[in-house]
């Protein structure tokens, strides 16, 4: 019996989404797409030949276990990494194709919020979110004021955090600077890694609040990586499940998941809804096997 079979016959949701329609799947009209991409270092895969195709304006969750491969698919995404096999488009380009110049400008026009928000220690809130202007923008300094305080008010923070540095803030309000500075420069593509970590469950509901008022009013297209089922349920149109390379058999797909975020306690594969409920289940057996190896 293939590992993703579900010995419960009564549970008969397939593990991919189908009646999700082809707004999910469809490849024609992808901003971003994987064609059997695979990722090695050294002797360690870490993606093995990954298809996925996401249109404009639609938000993605990638969740899986902590080494699947969901922070490498998103720097893939980005052409931070190059894929060992397998192209990366995005808009229609194939990343491989472009120098490092043409790849700058195609950065551009992403928008990155890191785990631990990767500000400038050295740089005041103002200075932070206002960097990627000064960076890549022609405008006047009275300009670039003007956009950063809007950027912060959306995000919900005074004026008065302007000044301020980012060890004086508190983690949620680092995170929202974070978002502030990604941006700041009105990107089409917003890459969002572990947005919710660390937080309390109140600010980690700010935070996914926020995204969703992101999606909405500038109608980016989003990928969030994420472990919190909460922010996985509310913020995604969509969801995709990598799972471990090294669990996996040799003509098993990574990707156990792809559809609607409301169908994940309903899919027959048992790995997916032992992670969405946050169950030891077989994992434990396996971690138990392993430390017996």
């Amino acid at each position: 019996m293939n590992r993703a079979d579900d010995p419960n016959p009564e549970n008969d949701t397939p593990a991919s989404d189908s009646a999700a329609g082809a707004s999910l799947h469809n490849a024609t009209d992808a901003l971003i797409e994987l064609r059997g991409v695979t990722i090695r270092f050294g002797k360690q895969t870490v993606l093995r030949n990954l298809d996925l195709a996401i249109p404009a304006g639609q938000t993605l969750a990638v969740i899986g276990e902590s080494g699947c491969g969901k922070s490498v698919l998103m720097k893939t995404v980005i052409g931070l990494i190059r894929p060992t096999e397998g192209q990366v488009f995005f808009d229609g380009v194939d990343l491989a194709t472009l120098d490092e110049k043409s790849l700058a400008r195609v950065r551009i026009r992403f928008g990155y919020v890191f785990q631990n928000a990767a500000l400038f220690d050295s740089m005041t809130v103002g200075q932070n979110i206002a960097f990627p202007l000064r960076q890549h923008a022609d405008l006047s300094p009275a300009q670039i004021d003007d956009v950063v305080a809007a950027r912060l008010a959306e995000v919900g923070l005074p004026r008065s955090v302007l000044a301020k540095k980012p060890a004086e803030l508190s983690g949620g309000m680092r995170k929202r600077v974070g978002l502030a500075r990604a941006l700041v420069l009105n990107p089409e593509v917003v890459l969002y890694d572990e947005p919710t970590t660390g937080l309390d469950p109140i600010m980690s509901d700010v935070i996914n609040e926020l995204m969703l008022r992101t999606r909405h009013r500038y109608t980016v297209t989003g990928i969030v990586v994420t472990h919190d089922m909460t922010t996985a349920r509310k913020v995604p149109d969509r969801v995709v499940m990598l799972y471990p390379i090294a669990r996996l058999d040799e003509d098993e797909p990574q990707m156990i998941y792809d559809g609607r975020p409301d169908r994940l306690e309903s899919v027959r594969d048992r790995r997916v809804r032992q992670f969405v409920a946050g169950e030891a289940g077989q994992r434990l057996s396996e971690m138990q096997q392993e430390g017996r190896d």
